[in-house]
């Protein structure tokens, strides 16, 4: 299995790693990883590899391979490819990564202003989405949840990382705030990210910043009906533009 250092250090942006295979697709398994996987809404990391050579790899993609026991990163198209047993860097796109992080950390915040069960989500560098089961009749003013959302991210509040075991979530599933997508269980430990003393806490496995005041300034920049009770409330950098 690909040891995931991402997990560990979301900021860790470069990593020495051996190729331990390749995949039919053509895809760089590595023994270690400092490249997210695309899943859980939030799309996989970019990059490259560097070589014993000195040459570079472009990575445009990372997937988990189909019975998600690694990791492979997918190469630009032509690109010539290590061989197993290589060693090589891995160089992450940072700027685009700690976008996905304080985007991905924004979300769990948004779930907090706006605490309705959650139908879908995706994270975006620029804008990303959360799609949330309101009830009839209940609307969302977009002015007041952005002044809510902000006055969280100007808390400067602490995230970090728990695990419970299976059990345990089962035991609790207020936790879960995803109506579609559950945890992954099966591994008897299941990740949670926690906000703060008592402001959010549910199962999560992808990157977050170590504290809210570095999401900076986000605001919901559109309101759209998806259904009849279902709201897509879309988040995007920067002040909100009122006129």
């Amino acid at each position: 299995m690909t040891e995931l250092l991402y997990r560990d250090d979301a900021y860790l942006r470069t990593a020495e790693a051996t190729v331990t295979s390749l995949t039919e697709e053509g895809g760089i398994v590595l023994d270690r990883s400092i490249f997210y996987p695309n899943g859980g809404g939030q799309p996989g990391d970019i990059g490259s590899l560097e070589t014993a050579a000195g040459e570079r790899i472009a990575i445009v993609g990372t997937r988990y391979t189909a019975d998600r026991s690694a990791i492979a990163l997918t190469p630009a198209t032509g690109a010539a490819l290590p061989a197993p047993g290589d060693i090589v860097v891995q160089h992450l796109d940072w700027e685009t990564r700690y976008k996905h992080m304080r985007m991905h950390t924004a979300m769990h915040l948004l779930s907090v202003v706006l605490p309705y069960p959650v139908t879908g989500g995706q994270v975006g560098a620029e804008e990303s989405r959360l799609d949330f089961d309101l009830p009839e009749g209940e609307s969302v003013d977009r002015i007041k949840a952005t002044e809510a959302l902000m006055a969280l991210v100007n808390g400067d509040h602490s995230v970090i990382t728990e695990w419970i075991t299976d059990d345990e979530l089962a035991a609790n599933p207020g936790l879960v705030k995803t109506m579609k997508v559950k945890p992954p269980v099966g591994s008897g430990r299941v990740r949670l990210v926690r906000i703060g003393t008592d402001v959010d806490l549910q199962p999560c496995g992808g990157t977050h910043v170590s504290t809210t005041a570095e999401i900076g300034e986000v605001h919901i920049s559109k309101l759209e009906n998806k259904g009849k009770i279902n709201r897509r409330v879309r988040l995007r950098f920067g002040p909100m533009l009122t006129a």
